[in-house]
């Protein structure tokens, strides 16, 4: 299972924010293609969010991936979602980029952070990757766990 959060992890961690009110954010293209082919090889996803914001749900609306939002106790939402997709903790990546998503990448098999994440993530991640959060980061993960699976079926990537 791979269990994403929003802020900073599929976006640059930057709001737009209008006269109004309203906000934006920017997400990655190639984040949405890569979690479409990974979700494909039968790889349960979420999202777990702190944000409420409206675009968060809207995103993973489109693309078709479960979300929890408005989440102080990411733990215990990641914990449940385990439970609900009868997958164990150990056999789940989480990505995440800030202090609020430590216990969650202290609990899972395969900690992940974006290189941009705060150094507190980065310090306990078993993967970092290249890309910054926003700017390919899921992309990178996607494909990552899709040449695990691979290799783990005896195939070669060229």
């Amino acid at each position: 299972m791979l269990v994403l959060d929003f802020d900073g992890v599929m976006t640059d961690n930057r709001v737009l924010v209008f006269e109004d009110g309203r906000e934006a954010v920017l997400c990655n293209r190639s984040d949405g293609l890569g979690l479409e082919r990974l979700r494909a090889t039968g790889v349960p996803l979420a999202v777990i969010s702190k944000e409420v914001n409206p675009v968060v749900a809207a995103r993973c609306r489109k693309l078709k991936i479960p979300c929890e939002q408005g989440v102080n106790d990411k733990l215990a939402v990641l914990q449940r979602l385990a439970a609900e997709s009868n997958v164990a903790l150990s056999n789940i990546a989480f990505v995440g980029n800030d202090i609020n998503d430590l216990s969650c990448l202290m609990a899972v098999g395969v900690a992940v952070a974006p290189c941009d994440a705060y150094p507190e993530v980065l310090r306990i991640a078993n993967v970092v990757t290249t890309a910054p959060g926003g700017f390919g980061a899921v992309r990178e993960v996607c494909d990552l766990i899709m040449a695990a699976q691979n290799e783990l079926a005896g195939e070669t990537i060229a």
